[in-house]
């Protein structure tokens, strides 16, 4: 009997999944702080310290594919050990070692490793579920745990490098994962679905699906929205003259909004269709992005990041849900990689995009042609799927 078989081992079973997420995911988030910050304590450039950053993001472009795979053939556990192993060996190294050379190797080796930890994490937890309404629940509570990662790893390693130093702050976020692994390792192994007699399929081939393709550019879209924000709300801040406290109030209501409709989300789940959230919650970001540069006071800026932080708030799980209902079973794993590389391929190079851009156009410009753009896209939502079939049909 599996974790999925009853009601009570399955909420259990979630939650120590939930657990070992947050722990995970904090060990990386407050090495993406500290490790810029000592960096630039030692004297090194912000283009250094934005080296650092990107390299939390580089190896999960190219270890994801290969890291659904295994997670496809081998579960959870066996994914999981080596990733936690391989994020204790790299913060630690920092730990012993806090010199640039060897922050860099930290961040190559976290940054992979915890992208194949949540591929393997959330294919766990969407097998758990029995149900499209289980599916819903689980991948609602799971998106949590990034934003509460986001929030315990930094806290933590700050306290730690303002009252002990940068080595017990990474002595720190190196233990993270070893509690994971406490709370974790008595998950049980939900049995594998083996692939048709021959099926040799490259991941990319999911791309062949038209249902898939609609849902990766809606996810596409969610990335995009959720980059643009981040990048652009500062800079259009600065253009108005807001300070720095401002700025990061207006953000602040972003990431607020979008954590609480996740906390809402699961108890709603039997009422939601995917499709239609996801429809509705990228046209709404859309009109958001149109109207932002409309917004003068920073009290009219707070409201659309907050509409925005609800209407992508929703997008994530529901996709989540989604690509686990219409992708087979024994390819689960691949189905999150590839979503995970676009997303990754996004975050490193919208920005840059971005800025281009807003360059030549400015940042209102930005705004408005990003407005158009994702609300266009929103259309391609008629296209998904409607059905409401059980998890893993395909």
């Amino acid at each position: 009997m599996t974790e999925g078989n009853n009601s009570n081992g399955w909420g259990a079973g979630l939650t120590r999944i939930i657990a070992g997420h947050v722990c995970l995911h904090a060990a990386m988030a407050g090495g993406r702080m500290a490790a810029p910050l000592l960096a630039l304590g030692q004297g090194y450039s912000n283009a250094a310290a934005g080296v650092l950053v990107a390299l939390f993001a580089f190896t999960q472009i190219f270890l994801s594919i290969p890291a659904g795979r295994y997670a496809d053939r081998h579960g959870l556990k066996r994914p999981l050990a080596f990733c936690i192993a391989s994020v204790v060996v790299g913060v630690g190294l920092a730990a012993i070692f806090p010199v640039y050379p060897v922050l860099c190797v930290t961040a190559l080796m976290t940054g992979g490793a915890i992208g194949s930890a949540t591929i393997a994490l959330q294919r766990h937890a969407g097998r758990m579920a029995q149900t499209t309404t289980q599916v819903r629940q689980v991948f609602s509570w799971l998106s949590i745990a990034p934003a509460v990662s986001n929030f315990v790893g930094p806290v933590a390693a700050g306290f730690m490098i303002d009252h002990s130093g940068y080595r017990a702050a990474f002595a720190l976020l190196a233990s993270l994962p070893l509690v994971a692994w406490v709370l974790i390792r008595k998950a049980r192994e939900i049995p594998n679905e083996s692939p048709p007699p021959g099926e040799r399929q490259a991941a990319w081939d999911l791309l062949r699906e038209p249902k898939m393709r609609r849902l990766l550019m809606m996810n596409w879209f969610m990335s995009a929205s959720w980059d643009l924000h981040s990048f652009m709300v500062p800079v259009l801040g600065h253009e108005r003259g807001l300070n720095a406290s401002t700025i990061g109030t207006i953000l602040g209501a972003f990431a607020t909004a979008a954590a609480a409709v996740r906390v809402v989300m699961p108890a709603v789940a039997s009422r939601l269709r995917e499709w239609v959230m996801v429809t509705g919650a990228i046209a709404i970001a859309g009109t958001a992005f149109f109207i932002y540069p409309f917004s003068r006071s920073p009290l009219e800026m707070g409201m659309c990041s907050a509409l925005l932080g609800v209407a992508l708030g929703v997008v994530q799980p529901m996709i989540m849900s989604m690509l686990h209902q219409i992708t087979p079973g024994h390819r689960h794993g691949e189905a999150l990689a590839v979503r995970m590389v676009m997303i990754n391929v996004s975050s490193v190079s919208m920005p840059l995009i971005f800025g281009a851009t807003s360059a030549v156009i400015g940042a209102s410009g930005l705004f408005w042609l990003m407005g158009v753009v994702i609300g266009s896209g929103s259309l391609l939502g008629f296209g998904l799927p409607r059905d409401e079939g059980g998890p893993g049909s395909g």
